[in-house]
């Protein structure tokens, strides 16, 4: 008798991968095809919205680690039965995907599941502009401030001349040259209608134009004691006639008016020195930046203190909210459609502000620049307590601003840096140097994938947020660029200039 044991059939290795190319199904009939050269190159994932992070999408799939941008994009169109191909970032660990999923992987094993969460981009795409399209004169002193209507058809600018200039931004010619201010214009706010523009400056009025005619509507607004340093126009959701403004001043307060019947409604107190910045938030609050370090919450119906945030060791500069760009275009979209009635409209403009909060989990986000350094993340409408505080500047930040979509926002200080955060976390994304001068201004593309800024080296330069990487240097002004402005259809960035010069620029 053979003491040979018995051979026993080898069953072979079972691993999460494919040797060659194969078609990998999903749950809704689709496939996609990817390749792979080993087979530990593949991994286990699951989508997930990152705009809801327990909202998972799907079941777990087994793809390739060398899955491009491209091909996730297929993979969860798929799963989410678009017809159309939508566009969407991806991330990991709170890092964007940009190329491939390898680039983003450290010390995970094969057997560990995965969590990708994507979010959606807007539709639309945005060119980043390239070139100067005209240059306009007409300003005798530096231009301060610029500003596209809500609609994107209209363009102002206001400078040291006293003057308020309305152009045509099809032919790059003056329609009309408002005189009436005594000082340096310092403010110019666009009613989220498009119908009225408000300014303001040195002297400490106010006045309200018509954009259509050149015509100042109604008496001068006259209350302030010293300059104006920030106007707001109520939130169109919450007023669609678009009557009450809000000014910031170096005296101290801030004031409500009727600009229908030109009285002031209220005067709001409690600042010891100067208010430096103001935002009318779509919950009905006033937020208010001063030079006494603190930020200020105030009720729009009886002027009430709400609460004090307190945090900053210096003057507070700047001051925005996640929901800024929908606040000043109201119902219009990067089309610029027009509604029939005043109604829908509203809704409109209610619907895209509420799209906004919702991809902040609710919460309409303010965030404060300071002298101290440090930006500072507040829910204000609840709390008085501190989201969180940022650090990594070197010198005074200058401006805040958030992205359209509210998930990112930019702080342009000083210290010729900008830095990108996360809009909800605060996460430190990035830092976009080039420019050797301190950056005065950032404007965001309508579509969230671009930034522009402007410094006191006298250029422009558009960068890209998926890159983190300049995208194009726009020279040309002969000195310091004090305002830029992106319009909201996307086509044109306008940039005014120490140099007294307003210059369009475009693809």
């Amino acid at each position: 008798m053979s003491n040979e044991r018995p051979k026993t059939k080898q069953m072979p290795k079972q691993k999460f991968g494919f040797s060659k190319p194969e078609y990998i199904p999903t749950t809704v009939g689709e496939a996609i095809k990817l390749e792979s050269q080993e087979p530990s190159l593949n991994l286990i994932v699951q989508f997930k919205n990152k705009d809801s992070e327990n909202d998972t999408t799907g079941p777990p799939i087994n793809i390739s680690q060398n899955v491009t941008t491209e091909q996730l994009q297929m993979l969860i169109n798929s799963l989410l039965n678009n017809d159309e191909q939508l566009p969407y970032s991806f991330f990991v660990n709170d890092q964007e995907i940009t190329n491939n999923l390898k680039n983003h992987l450290e010390g995970l094993s094969d057997e560990t599941t995965l969590s990708i969460y994507y979010q959606p981009q807007a539709v639309f795409r945005v060119r980043p502009v390239t070139r100067c399209a005209s240059s306009m004169s007409g300003h005798t002193e530096a231009v301060l401030n610029c500003a596209f209507s809500p609609d994107g058809k209209g363009f102002v600018s206001v400078g040291g001349d006293t003057t308020v200039r309305i152009w045509d931004i099809y032919t790059s010619t003056p329609t009309h040259t408002l005189k009436g201010h005594t000082n340096w214009v310092l403010q110019v706010a666009w009613s989220p209608d498009s119908k009225k523009i408000a300014t303001a400056g040195m002297e400490g009025d106010i006045r309200i134009w018509c954009p259509q005619t050149g015509k100042q509507l109604g008496s001068t607004l006259k209350g302030h004691t010293k300059f104006i340093t920030g106007l707001s126009w109520e939130p169109f959701h919450l007023n669609p006639k678009c009557v009450r403004l809000a000014s910031s001043s170096k005296d101290s307060t801030i004031r409500i008016w009727d600009t229908e019947s030109c009285k002031n409604l209220m005067s709001l107190s409690g600042h010891t020195m100067s208010v430096t910045c103001l935002k009318w938030g779509g919950e009905g609050l006033i937020y208010s930046g001063s030079q006494d370090r603190t930020v200020r919450v105030f009720n729009t119906t009886d002027g009430r203190l709400v609460r004090v945030l307190d945090g900053h060791a210096h003057w507070v500069n700047t001051l925005a909210l996640n929901t800024d760009y929908v606040l000043r275009t109201g119902s219009y979209d990067h089309t610029g459609k027009e509604y029939d009635t005043l109604e829908e409209a509203q809704r409109v403009a209610l619907e895209r502000y509420n799209d906004v909060k919702a991809k902040s989990k609710g919460m309409e986000i303010l965030i404060s620049g300071s002298d101290d350094f440090t930006v500072i993340m507040w829910n204000p409408s609840v709390t008085k307590t501190s989201i969180s505080r940022l650090t990594g500047h070197q010198q005074l930040i200058n401006l805040v601003s958030f992205s359209p979509d509210g998930r990112y926002f930019a702080s342009a200080s000083f210290d010729k840096s900008i830095k990108l955060w996360d809009g909800q976390s605060g996460k430190f994304l990035g830092n976009f140097r080039g420019h050797v001068g301190a950056v005065y201004q950032v404007c965001w593309s309508s579509d969230s994938r671009y930034l522009v800024s402007g410094s006191k080296d006298s250029t422009l330069k558009i960068w890209d947020i998926k890159t983190k990487k300049m995208e194009k240097e726009l020279p040309g002004h002969a000195d310091e660029v004090y305002t830029v402005d992106w319009s909201p259809d996307g086509d044109r960035v306008a940039s005014g200039s120490k140099d007294r010069l307003l210059r369009i620029w475009t693809v």
